[in-house]
């Protein structure tokens, strides 16, 4: 049980980190890019994959069924 608090955690501070790249790397569009370019400029950089990284890790933590033996009564 705590190994999934740890990673739910993990998996949400990728997130944060991940969006806030997102974020600042929106400017591109008030310099001219077109959507598409800006599109193109976030899947080069690995920094903006974190947040793709820290959903998957939370959506595995949600959806993964415990063990018999992890079920407390």
């Amino acid at each position: 049980m705590i190994t999934r608090i740890i990673l739910f955690i993990i998996g949400f501070m990728l997130m944060v980190i991940g969006m806030s790249y997102i974020i600042v790397y929106s400017n591109l569009l008030t310099f001219g890019y077109t959507f598409k370019e800006y599109l193109e400029y976030l899947i080069s950089r690995y920094e903006c994959w974190y947040f793709i990284i820290g959903l998957l890790i939370i959506i595995v933590i949600i959806f993964r069924r415990e063990k018999n033996s992890d079920k407390r009564i």
